[in-house]
């Protein structure tokens, strides 16, 4: 059964760690909404398995690659999606800047960062975005779970970099809400009570910033 949600949220994104659920939660938000889904596509991006062999040495051309697909698709899929009532997004392009400031070097991440901004300053920004937090451990698990190849590299030091340049990203935003969720207890592909708390995100209203939505069953 679909339904609308009443808050106001039109575009919303789902963001997380690598492994954190965010295609699976926007499949369901998709589904409960009858919204238009918006999917990352990496799985034929050539410099990622090279990437996590080698992060020095492929890291700008990865980030730069991302970019250019990323501002490509969500240009077009927003510019496409007019008559949609909702819209969810399995990630927020400014992830791009989260990434890069882990994996670039100090002079290469200033380059990218005006590549950036003089690219993607006429996309808009999304009205909400929900944050799906998880432990480093946790994420590991999920991505040994889903098998891709080209993930086995991914270290533990890793992930815990991108998770705290995540949050020192979010400190600077106050243009929309950021809801954070703490999903590390939880299993919401298996448990139908946590996923329908989760659902009920966009029926709320949030300050602009950050915000905690507690999950409590």
């Amino acid at each position: 059964m679909t339904e609308k949600h009443s808050s106001g949220y039109r575009y919303i994104v789902i963001e997380g760690n690598i492994g954190a659920g965010k295609t699976t939660l926007t499949d369901a938000f998709c589904r409960h909404f009858n919204a238009k889904g918006i999917y990352e596509q990496f799985v034929d991006n050539p410099f990622l398995p090279l990437f996590y062999e080698n992060q020095k040495k492929y890291a700008l051309q990865l980030e730069l690659s991302f970019l250019v697909e990323r501002f490509k698709q969500l240009k077009e899929e927003l510019e496409s999606s007019l008559f949609h009532d909702a819209i969810v997004a399995d990630y927020y392009l400014k992830k791009s800047l989260v990434f890069a400031s882990t994996t670039l070097s100090e002079d290469d991440f200033k380059l990218y960062k005006r590549i950036f901004h003089s690219m993607t300053n006429t996309l808009p920004e999304p009205d909400l975005l929900i944050f799906l937090h998880q432990n480093p451990e946790q994420l590991l698990k999920n991505i040994a779970q889903r098998g891709r190849t080209y993930e086995s590299n991914i270290s533990r030091t890793y992930l815990d970099q991108i998770q705290q340049s995540y949050f020192r990203f979010f400190k600077q935003v106050s243009a929309f809400p950021i809801v954070i969720v703490d999903c590390q207890s939880i299993d919401f592909v298996i448990d139908d009570d946590y996923l329908s708390k989760l659902l009920e995100i966009p029926k709320h209203s949030f300050n602009k910033g950050f915000n905690i939505f507690e999950l409590n069953k």
